[in-house]
């Protein structure tokens, strides 16, 4: 079990997501949540996973110098990306009606960039996921904005949710990365600095 190879390592969840944390929990993993507040803003010029690999990178910058030996810091941050542009947290109703029109009938690919940091090294990997919304009506989209709220949610949509059910034709990737980190890839990567 990787929780026994992990031994006297100690995991840090630098994130505030509920459902980060429930991987964590449900993966079997101790770990603590360490949280220090980051403005997330990258340069123009990047695109799809460059922005959720900066992202996670800059993250972590905010404990490099605090990491005691056998800590490993994990940063994450999970982008939409969808006709050349990011779609980030919704910050309106209005705003996130307007996202999942641009979604509807489409495909778009929600990345999630881990970055992995200890005293020594520091890796970020990613994961991209292809997803493929049906059409949706007004009426679902009121609903669902309505009801769910989806302002803490890159693309303004979990798929866990209502949404998810009734709306996703198709997915071409890693589940859990769509909901938010793609806990195989972790795993593994947890796995690899365990045993080195």
């Amino acid at each position: 079990m990787l929780k026994d190879q992990l031994g006297s390592y100690k995991i840090i969840l630098a994130s505030g997501s509920p459902r980060r944390k429930k991987f964590f929990e449900e993966m079997e993993l101790d770990f603590e949540i360490r949280l220090k507040p980051v403005e997330e803003v990258y340069p123009n010029r990047l695109k799809g996973a460059e922005i959720s690999d900066y992202l996670s990178v800059l993250k972590a910058e905010h404990f490099k110098g605090n990491i005691q030996a056998k800590e490993i810091i994990i940063t994450s941050d999970t982008v939409v990306w969808h006709k050349g542009k990011s779609l980030a947290k919704a910050t309106s109703a209005s705003e996130a009606k307007e996202m999942l029109h641009s979604l509807s009938g489409d495909w778009h690919e929600v990345i999630t960039s881990v970055c992995f940091t200890t005293a020594t090294q520091q890796q970020t990997k990613h994961s991209t996921t292809h997803v493929k919304f049906k059409e949706l009506s007004d009426s679902e989209i009121e609903h669902y904005v309505k009801r769910y709220k989806p302002f803490d949610k890159a693309g303004a949509y979990g798929i866990q949710e209502w949404i998810g059910l009734i709306a996703i034709e198709e997915i071409r990737g890693s589940y859990t990365n769509v909901v938010g980190l793609p806990t195989q890839m972790v795993y593994e990567t947890l796995r690899a600095i365990a045993n080195p």
